[in-house]
């Protein structure tokens, strides 16, 4: 009991790093539009570094090149037809809408993408807590601290988008406890129908559905929001800066 305690408690500090992040996001002071777009370009490139450097490489270990490929691009396939299929007046690709409705729609979507993809990361931090005390720790540790920027690129779309501080803050913090959830339902429900080859093709998958919403929402609305001529470059900035954050805390482990 005392294992699974513990085990439970660094999957639920990892998944609530997030709100951590969601909190930087609204005490900044004096908001501008330069930071939204340096936070969007962030949360592309976590997501971005993400799929292409972890999740897709794990998912073809388990499951395959062929199937892995075949599972990423029918994640990214999954998200176009959604796409599509969304009335058009929610969905600014067939129809203008505000820049206000706009930044909502990508910080929800980037909230229940980065809930979705939270899910099995707080079912491995489970996992491995269970079986390896120090190493469970050491990937708590990790995915807390890329938690952090994830929260912020939830957080500072939502918090431009409709002007409430509690709401931005409160989509970031759900959206990382989605990893408590995770090892809760995995451990109670889940575990029995559990595979490595379920959990490697779900990692394949996640990969294209966080590739297409970082090529279609994130960077084109970043570059959107970003008026200041100054500041020209600050997109793939932020995109570089995310890709830099998770290449270190992935080290770390």
């Amino acid at each position: 009991m005392n294992d699974f305690i513990y085990a439970f408690l660094l999957t639920l500090l990892a998944g609530l790093s997030t709100g951590i992040g969601g909190l930087i996001a609204v005490l900044i002071k004096k908001p501008r539009a330069v930071y939204l777009s340096f936070a969007l370009g962030l949360s592309a490139g976590v997501m971005i570094y993400i799929s292409f450097m972890e999740l897709l490489p794990g998912g073809f270990i388990v499951v395959g090149a062929v199937n892995g490929l075949l599972l990423f691009f029918s994640g990214m396939l999954m998200i176009y037809l959604i796409d599509r299929l969304m009335p058009e007046r929610e969905n600014p690709h067939h129809e203008p809408l505000t820049k206000a409705k706009v930044l909502t729609r990508v910080g929800l979507f980037t909230a229940l993408v980065l809930a979705i993809h939270n899910f099995p990361e707080g079912l491995a931090t489970f996992a491995s807590a269970l079986n390896d005390v120090r190493l469970g720790g050491l990937i708590a540790v990790a995915i807390a601290l890329h938690n952090i920027p994830e929260g912020i690129a939830v957080a500072m779309p939502v918090l431009y988008g409709t002007g409430s501080k509690k709401k931005a803050f409160s989509y970031s913090f759900l959206s990382g406890l989605a990893e408590p959830i995770g090892a809760l339902i995995g451990y109670l429900v889940l575990l029995p129908f559990l595979s490595d080859q379920l959990i490697g093709g779900l990692m394949a998958f996640i990969a294209g559905v966080m590739i297409y919403i970082s090529l279609d929402e994130l960077i084109p609305t970043a570059h959107k929001c970003n008026s200041d001529s100054d500041y020209q470059h600050i997109v793939i900035g932020g995109v570089t800066l995310g890709m830099l954050i998770m290449a270190v805390t992935i080290l770390i482990v």
